[in-house]
């Protein structure tokens, strides 16, 4: 059974939204209901009717109108892409008041564009969630903007934390999160089809070449997690004195990984400004 812990009760009497249910505002309503929202204090908005039926059979949730949600919802959660944002704005300005949280998790889009657009004073907290949000393995990334109070984050970091970890930042910090942990399982699993493809061609079959190198990935992941060790550390315990892993660490230096990594987290950080300037 679920735990009921302090804050427990006033969050029950919250309502709560999810504008654009996709995949990622899916995985927040399944993990808000496993944390033990009752689905009688969730809301979804979608664009197809035929979605909107989906979630309600799977989750029992009410399907509404982004207007009916911005009026009946205390905390509003903006799952739509970035470019859908403007119209979700006009939609919601004449419904909502500033006593209800917005929680945007559009990428690029600053918490003070949101503000501008609503009744003044509504407090407005910008989340960058990724991809493993889906194995609830996911890391958000929350900044709040110039109404958000200590509540208003430890309220989004309830929310995020039922599918992963939760960092805040200051949200001069957002580009350089987007270029880590936005776009950060992306870089693994570009590792990871690399170095399938040298196992490839030293001899093993695809498939266990690849379980072989995920299976490693996981592992590595679990002890930087779980040991507490610096990364040098846990690479020096594998580094024997003229071993195999000093010959495979040479060749990396000598090819600039290093390098080749600073230069493309900087380049993805550039993007992630561009975009956020409007001109992408």
């Amino acid at each position: 059974m679920h735990t009921h812990h302090p804050g427990e009760v006033t969050r029950m009497t919250q309502t709560v939204a999810v504008l654009g249910t996709g995949k990622i505002g899916e995985a927040l309503l399944s993990g808000m209901i496993r944390a033990g929202w009752p689905a009688s204090a969730l809301l979804v908005t979608t664009r197809r009717a035929d979605r909107a039926a989906e979630l309600r059979t799977r989750y029992g949730v009410d399907a509404v109108t982004n207007a009916d949600a911005a009026k009946r919802a205390d905390t509003l959660i903006l799952a739509v892409k970035p470019q859908d944002m403007d119209r979700l704005l006009d939609e919601l300005a004449p419904h909502t008041s500033a006593d209800r949280l917005v929680i945007s998790a559009a990428a690029g889009i600053t918490t003070a564009t949101i503000e501008n657009r609503l009744p003044p004073g509504t407090p407005v907290v910008r989340v960058m969630p990724n991809t493993p949000v889906l194995v609830d393995e996911g890391m958000s990334v929350i900044s709040g903007g110039s109404h958000a109070t200590a509540g208003h984050l430890a309220h989004t970091e309830e929310i995020f934390g039922g599918v992963g970890k939760t960092l805040r930042v200051p949200e001069s910090q957002q580009d350089a999160a987007t270029a880590l942990s936005g776009s950060g399982p992306a870089y693994f699993y570009f590792l990871v089809e690399a170095m399938t493809d040298a196992g490839i061609l030293l001899g093993l079959p695809r498939a266990q070449a690849h379980d072989l190198i995920v299976q490693a990935a996981i592992g590595a992941a679990v002890m930087l997690r779980d040991s507490g060790e610096h990364p040098v550390k846990l690479r020096e315990a594998v580094t024997s004195p003229a071993g195999t892993t000093i010959n495979a660490i040479r060749e990396l230096e000598n090819h600039g990984v290093r390098a080749a990594l600073i230069a493309a987290l900087e380049a993805a950080r550039d993007r992630s400004r561009e975009l956020a300037s409007g001109n992408g």
